[in-house]
C-alpha cells in the first residue's frame, strides 16, 4: 500500500481541498492519502462520501486533523 501526505495546517483555504482532491484523482486502488489540517472539513467529507471515498478522522493533542482517506 502506498500512503502519500498533504500537510494542509499552514495552507489558507481553499489551497487544502483542491491538494487533497487533485491527489485523489492519482490515489492507487490500494492507496492511501493522509490529510493533515487544523479543522474537520465537512466540504471534504461530503466530496469524499458521494466519490466513493472512505476516511478515519483522528484528532491529536496539538489539534491536528489526520484523516486517512481511501477508496471504499
Amino acid at each position: 500500500m502506498t500512503e502519500q501526505v498533504i500537510d494542509g495546517r499552514e495552507m489558507q483555504p481553499p489551497e487544502p481541498l483542491e491538494k487533497i482532491l487533485t491527489a485523489l484523482d492519482t490515489l492507487s486502488a490500494d492507496g492511501e492519502l493522509l490529510a493533515l489540517l487544523y479543522c474537520h472539513p465537512v466540504p471534504l467529507f461530503n466530496t469524499l462520501r458521494n466519490n466513493g471515498f472512505v476516511w478515519q478522522e483522528t484528532v491529536t493533542d496539538d489539534g491536528t486533523h489526520e484523516i486517512r482517506i481511501r477508496h471504499a
